[in-house]
């Protein structure tokens, strides 16, 4: 039995006591800790990929912040790295993938499926020496990126402002690139099920590209592949979609079945309980910048968004925690929503 379950009768529609709360990229640059495991070693991936170290930095948060829940280290990209598309993450920069795809050719030279998923057995690992870790305090998350960001990186071949070459694959060659999109769904069903074997509570699907869609292409190109992962893995474990961007798609995304929904700073809380409902599970969204303020405004903002969205709730942020956001800023949030009461 998990001590702090708050976050996992959240998730089950129970009328809680307050919101429980953890941070998108709780785990890493923010922290001191992190930064000294970070620069003893190679670079970003080393870090992932080895499954102690990626456990302790997992659980920094929960000792340090006194966060509701933990969040494996990892990064969305193994999926296409697994797929057999490498990749390099160049400081200050992000991403790169020396080859892309592009053709027919290219997408049915991957794996997909179990066959990769397996690959990523450091991940699994990473996940048991977490659980032992942590102990039974609070839940683990496990996340995957949705399947239209992943194919975004692996045709644009790193990051980018407009994603103007993937975006025109879903144009020019629409079949191709639903054929990429049901190979890296199903390598994300396979992985998020062994994930889910190997001991995470929940599941977020990080759909982080999502906004600079149209609602027409998100609506072929993006949902149908989310709504295809959270069937598969519904009777499993709870799971939280966060489409960044996507204002135009709530409506629909309210259709998936039982998952909880991430919001953006950019959604009114207002406006998604309109459309979702009292009841519905919602969580987010502050903004991130907010933290780079004084705790005086991180606690009158964090408890206006509380308040905003009422019960049902999952406090977060909008997006990701900024690196430079100073630890004390970050605590100031945690601590508004813990002492907050409905």
């Amino acid at each position: 039995m998990i001590q702090n379950d708050l976050l996992l009768r959240t998730l089950a529609g129970k009328e809680t006591e307050r919101p429980p709360v953890w941070l998108m990229r709780q785990a890493g640059r923010i922290l001191p800790e992190y930064r000294a495991i970070r620069s003893s070693l190679s670079g970003f991936k080393e870090l992932v990929s080895t499954p102690d170290l990626a456990a302790e930095v997992t659980v920094q948060p929960v000792d340090i912040l006194g966060v509701d829940a933990a969040i494996i280290f990892s990064d969305i990209l193994v999926i296409p790295e697994c797929m057999g598309l490498d990749y390099t993450m160049v400081e200050k920069v992000g991403p790169r993938f020396p080859e892309t795809i592009g053709t027919e050719a290219d997408v049915d030279r991957l794996i997909s499926g179990p066959d990769a998923a397996e690959r990523l057995q450091y991940v699994f690992d990473a996940i048991h020496a977490t659980k032992k870790l942590l102990d039974n305090r609070v839940p683990l998350i496990g996340f995957s990126g949705a399947p239209w960001t992943l194919l975004a990186y692996m045709v644009e071949g790193g990051g980018s402002k407009t994603f103007s070459t993937a975006k025109s694959l879903l144009y020019r060659e629409p079949a191709l690139a639903h054929k990429l999109l049901n190979r890296i769904t199903d390598t994300v069903i396979a992985y998020l099920k062994l994930k889910i074997e190997s001991g995470v509570d929940v599941v977020q699907l990080f759909d982080s590209w999502s906004g600079i869609l149209s609602q027409s292409l998100y609506r072929t190109f993006g949902l149908p592949y989310i709504e295809r992962i959270c069937d598969a893995i519904k009777d499993q474990t709870p799971t939280i979609v966060f489409s960044k961007g996507a204002w135009f798609a709530l409506r629909d995304i309210k259709k998936i079945d039982g998952v909880t929904v991430g919001l953006d700073w950019q959604t009114e809380p207002e406006l998604a309980r309109d459309i979702f409902g009292k009841h519905r599970v919602l969580q987010g969204n502050l903004d991130p910048s907010c933290l780079l303020s004084t705790p005086q405004v991180i606690e009158s903002d964090t408890t206006n968004m509380l308040q905003r969205f009422g019960g049902h709730h999952v406090a977060n942020l909008g997006h990701g925690v900024y690196p430079n956001t100073p630890v004390e800023h970050v605590k100031a949030f945690i601590n508004t929503v813990k002492s907050y009461r409905y």
